[in-house]
């Protein structure tokens, strides 16, 4: 049996303790970020607008509370409490929130843009 020589502790967080994010008037974010993939606590309130993007990072985004519309390549799909969607990576994609909404959203890596503030789209 042989032990691993490279271990990495595991990390506690709690959105309570991670302050949010003003994006927009209409938008806040918490992220956490880990080696490999990134998870981000979304609060969109009705009417907010997420512009068409699209980014090399695979995005599944898990509807806690309230319904999104994405417009992805065209197609319209509403997301409601409950409901994940899956966009691949480099898919344009929009989002508007139909009501207030929690979203939480998984990507693999993380989110190079984020990290480095550089994500004018959503200012």
């Amino acid at each position: 049996m042989s032990e691993s020589s490279a271990t990495t502790p595991a990390a506690l967080h709690r959105w309570s303790e991670i302050s949010p994010e003003a994006m927009n008037p209409l938008l806040t974010r918490q992220y956490v970020s880990g080696e490999k993939g990134m998870v981000a606590r979304i609060m969109l309130m009705k009417g907010c607008v997420v512009p068409e993007h699209s980014h090399p990072n695979e995005q599944i985004a898990l509807i806690v509370s309230g319904a999104l519309e994405f417009n992805i390549s065209g197609e319209k799909i509403v997301v409601r409490a409950g409901e994940l969607i899956v966009i691949p990576s480099g898919v344009p994609h929009s989002a508007l929130a139909l009501e207030d909404t929690e979203d939480i959203d998984f990507f693999a890596p993380p989110r190079q843009d984020w990290l480095a503030n550089d994500d004018s789209y959503l200012r």
